[in-house]
């Protein structure tokens, strides 16, 4: 059927993933749980909020390293807390050195404290900055297409819209701007933020996202070990359906069983 979607690799900075699914370091009990909920979601890519995590420079303090070890995962370094472009590019300057000049970054720039929305014109300022000094900009923003594609342009590798408030698991919230940000984006779309449970996940692979990052859904979960895995198939079961192409939306029934040659 030539209709039929072919897949492609997930690619990132010249990189190839198995997995879909990035997921975040924050908000476990302890560190020992961040490594096994992280372990059974089968991602491969940890986002870390520099400003609030020990890469090493905090000399004897624990370092989330030691349970998420760089040889094994990517780490990706981002720029939660921060309220400016200045101390967006900052912090990825600092993450640079930590992490031996690795250039792969997640940009945020938030707005207020109470929404966590990104601060659009902050962001922009940022990602020109970054990506003049030689990163790979992965960057939060909102579900503005046309802003999702002056980001592209600006050269992001990667734009992740919201799909919801930051921690709110209120899902996909407006599907229809998703849309148009990923019929009209060339580089890789990913939701971020938003989604609550496994269901969320799927919807936005359906949609035709390249990946979902989250964190609050699988460490506010009341077992998030147990989600992590939940989440790790909900990725594959979207895409997979994102491929295979869903039935047409009808108003009324359709026998799934043909009428013809029924036994009179």
């Amino acid at each position: 059927m030539s209709n039929v979607r072919s897949d492609k690799p997930f690619v990132l900075a010249g990189r190839t993933f198995e997995s879909r699914l990035l997921v975040g370091t924050g908000k476990y009990v302890d560190m020992e749980q961040t490594r096994l909920a992280i372990e059974a979601s089968g991602a491969e890519i940890v986002t870390v909020a520099v400003r609030r995590t020990n890469l090493g420079q905090n000399p004897g303090e624990p370092n989330l390293l030691d349970v998420l070890p760089p040889d094994r995962y990517t780490i990706l370094p981002n720029t939660a807390g921060c309220f400016d472009a200045i101390e967006a590019v900052r912090t990825c300057r600092l993450a640079r050195e930590l992490l031996d000049g690795k250039n792969l970054v997640k940009l945020e720039v938030l707005a207020d404290q109470k929404t966590l929305f990104p601060n659009v014109i902050e962001t922009l300022k940022a990602a020109e900055v970054l990506v003049r000094e030689g990163f790979d900009v992965m960057v939060y923003t909102s579900d503005d297409p046309i802003i999702a594609r002056q980001l592209a342009e600006i050269g992001c590798i990667a734009i992740m819209p919201l799909a919801g408030l930051i921690g709110s698991g209120l899902g996909i919230c407006n599907p229809y701007n998703l849309q148009i940000i990923l019929e009209e984006t060339k580089v890789p779309v990913l939701v971020d933020a938003g989604v609550g449970t496994a269901s969320d996940a799927t919807i936005a692979m359906e949609l035709g996202c390249e990946a979902v990052l989250m964190n609050s859904a699988i460490a506010h979960a009341q077992d998030p070990i147990l989600m992590g895995a939940a989440m790790k198939h909900a990725v594959i079961a979207g895409r997979m359906a994102y491929l295979a192409g869903r039935m047409p939306r009808k108003l009324y029934a359709s026998a799934s069983s043909p009428l013809d040659g029924l036994i009179r």
